[in-house]
């Protein structure tokens, strides 16, 4: 009676630690391949010296109509791109961008002027 007890309390052991581990690796999913490249796409962006914005349209008064709010730096800031072109003014769009700062007063309250060197669509 205790030999076949111990094979019962074996058994059970084994079968609630293969429970375990099956729900253990089903919950680690392995990054898919869109994010990995995602991620190195970015990388790579970054060290050519862009940054992560997003376009911001504004219709109030005294303020920039277009801006872009640089998104990965702490606290996020925005930009007044003096030459943003006409196919970029899209309220929400994320873009890459290279700019230069320019000395010249701030044209709205909440940005700075700034000449975009370089400016592409970023994949959302």
């Amino acid at each position: 009676m205790t030999t076949m007890l111990k094979t019962t309390c074996v058994l059970v052991s084994v079968f609630f630690l293969a429970q375990c581990d099956a729900t253990k690796n089903t919950s680690e999913a392995p990054k898919s391949n869109d994010a990995m490249t995602e991620n190195a796409t970015a990388k790579k962006m970054m060290e050519e010296g862009f940054k992560a914005g997003t376009i911001v349209y504004s219709q109030a008064e005294e303020d920039c109509p277009y801006t872009i709010q640089i998104e990965n730096d702490e606290p996020s800031y925005f930009l007044d791109p003096v030459n943003l072109e006409e196919s970029y003014k899209k309220d929400g769009m994320k873009v890459w961008v290279q700019y230069a700062g320019m000395r010249m007063m701030n044209r709205c309250e909440k940005a700075n002027p700034v000449n975009v060197v370089a400016i592409q669509k970023r994949e959302e």
